[in-house]
């Protein structure tokens, strides 16, 4: 995998009403973007509340429980944009709970309504900072975590905002179950060297790759994302990375 600069284009992020960051936290910046419609902002109001979690409250014991329908086991997905990757894992895998971690009002809006419109119940969600939903989920608790076109950062003085840091990969170790899988894809190459060499010098953490077409080629059953298909037809290839917990 080679590291070389490249122009980002638009990773689907709304625009940028001047919100605060965190000062601590892994996501940095735009937290609205387009005027939501009448039934989304309809659905912020009423239906987000019955999903969210509230993590001032002390976490379960087994994460399981914050699902009426006890599930196998509980996933999370890490800005999940627009919802597409989410919804549609949600859907194939109805006995697994799903966390969506999303800060924007925007990709909160358009996956509640999608939740809605397939009654989908297995599904909780998240509007704020992953590091803090990280440090506040139970140790050995899920059974995976994806990442999925991340916002790079790719200038230099901002690679301290990307999610994947030294502190959020012993967090994302620290809740996973041994054997389970922390999944990026990006088309940024610099982020995937990044993303490859702070996994790699990980002790819990061991790359799943034997061949390139492991890394070149989505994973069975990928569902692949709206700026997904966008870099495809802008020729810009993504990488596929996959790490295991180990221990």
């Amino acid at each position: 995998m080679t590291v070389s600069p490249r122009d980002i284009g638009d990773h689907d992020a709304p625009p940028d009403d001047g919100a605060a960051a965190h000062a601590h936290g892994s996501f940095f910046g735009r937290r609205k973007g387009h005027k939501l419609r009448i039934h989304q902002a309809d659905l912020i109001d009423n239906l987000l509340p019955h999903l969210a979690l509230d993590i001032s409250m002390p976490a379960p014991e087994d994460l399981t429980d914050i699902f009426e329908s006890k599930p196998d086991a509980v996933r999370l997905e890490i800005g999940f944009g627009g919802g597409e990757h989410l919804i549609a894992e949600a859907q194939a895998f109805p006995d697994i709970g799903f966390i969506g971690c999303e800060p924007y009002v925007n990709g909160m809006a358009k996956i509640l309504t999608q939740i809605e419109a397939h009654n989908i119940g297995n599904i909780r969600l998240y509007a704020g900072d992953a590091a803090e939903l990280l440090a506040w989920a139970p140790p050995r608790s899920l059974a995976r975590i994806d990442l999925i076109h991340p916002d790079p950062w790719p200038k230099r003085r901002h690679w301290k905002r990307r999610f994947v840091q030294d502190a959020t990969v012993a967090a994302m170790a620290r809740i996973l179950k041994p054997g389970a899988e922390f999944r990026f894809v990006s088309d940024i190459d610099d982020y995937c060297a990044w993303t490859l060499a702070h996994l790699l010098r990980s002790p819990d953490f061991s790359w799943m790759a034997e061949r390139a077409i492991d890394w070149r080629e989505p994973w069975a059953g990928y569902t692949m994302t709206r700026y997904g298909r966008k870099a495809e037809r802008e020729g810009r290839v993504a990488a596929y990375l996959r790490f295991r917990r180990v221990g």
